[in-house]
């Protein structure tokens, strides 16, 4: 009588795996809540002394040269090769541009939701929340932070200089979702040597770019239990995508799989790309005074992604 096979289960490895997954979570976690700790305010993450805030435009200017990086340099070359692939396993030959084609779609998207949010409040009456798009969000910036410097105290909350509700959701989302296909390439290499590499380039990828995301949400006006959130949200991502990886990795994956989870990917590119080109990098040197500094951290931060990225090949 045939017996069922059991499959084997190397439970070495799999511990090794769990292991690595929990600590790639818990350095997330760590390098995500560091600012929170170090900068410890009122109930809201907006409300700081004069001399936070200036803190915080200097170390926003890193985390915009952070995520530029991993824009231009990481999530859209990944985007693009996955795209390639998928198309070529389809057997299909491209005469339109399709992969820049979504990713436009996913920057107009963020746009057009916006612009559709703010015409909403505009038509309710509600002009004390983000009145203005971000398209011309910078002049006012400047104004209002001459209102704050010439005596009305450091308790004015300069609203141009936040992130309105939509851009925080699509920050917050398309890091989640990149780090969700990082996740699932270390699941899917196993616990092999490339597999170890990878994960540990991603401790210091995922751990700089928590610390630049919880940075950019402290200039925000949200509580900190919604930027506590946002930042587990964040750290679970990745090691959620290993666990998936995981799950995956005695599947077959079918290019229309693969031409899903691209098509997601340049999506989530696009949106990340509208917020740092029409937010994050007009209010890091958006305001007057230091700007050599400010450009140096920016460049600090580019810097920064661009060497572990070497160590990644």
């Amino acid at each position: 009588m045939a017996s069922a096979q059991v499959p084997h289960l190397d439970l070495p490895g799999f511990d090794f795996e769990l292991g690595s997954i929990f600590l790639l979570f818990s350095s997330t976690v760590l390098c995500g809540f560091a600012p929170l700790w170090l900068l410890k305010g009122t109930g809201r993450c907006g409300l700081y002394s004069e001399s936070r805030h200036g803190m915080l435009d200097l170390l926003g200017c890193c985390a915009a040269g952070v995520f530029l990086a991993s824009c231009s340099l990481n999530m859209v070359p990944s985007y693009l090769k996955g795209m390639s692939e998928t198309f070529r396993g389809l057997g299909v030959t491209l005469r339109f541009p399709v992969p820049e084609f979504i990713l436009a779609i996913g920057f107009l998207l963020v746009l057009v939701i916006e612009q559709v949010v703010l015409a909403l409040r505009e038509h309710s009456g509600n002009h004390m929340a983000e009145k203005e798009a971000l398209l011309v969000g910078s002049i006012d910036q400047a104004h209002l932070r001459s209102e704050v410097s010439r005596g009305r105290g450091s308790s004015v909350h300069v609203e141009g200089s936040s992130l309105s509700t939509v851009r925080v959701c699509v920050l917050v989302f398309s890091l989640s979702l990149c780090s969700v296909f990082e996740g699932l390439a270390v699941g899917l290499q196993g616990d092999d040597g490339q597999g170890l590499e990878l994960c540990l380039s991603l401790l210091l990828s995922k751990g700089l770019t928590a610390l630049s995301l919880a940075v950019k949400l402290m200039q925000t006006q949200l509580r900190r239990a919604a930027v506590t959130a946002c930042l587990l949200l964040f750290s679970a991502m990745c090691p959620l995508g290993a666990v998936l990886g995981m799950g995956f990795r005695q599947t077959h994956t079918t290019p229309q799989y693969q031409l899903a989870r691209s098509t997601l990917q340049g999506l989530a590119a696009g949106s990340f790309a509208y917020v740092i080109l029409m937010e994050v990098l007009p209010h890091a040197l958006s305001s007057s005074g230091q700007r050599i500094l400010k450009v140096t951290l920016l460049l600090t931060g580019f810097t920064a992604v661009t060497g572990l990225l070497f160590i990644k090949l």
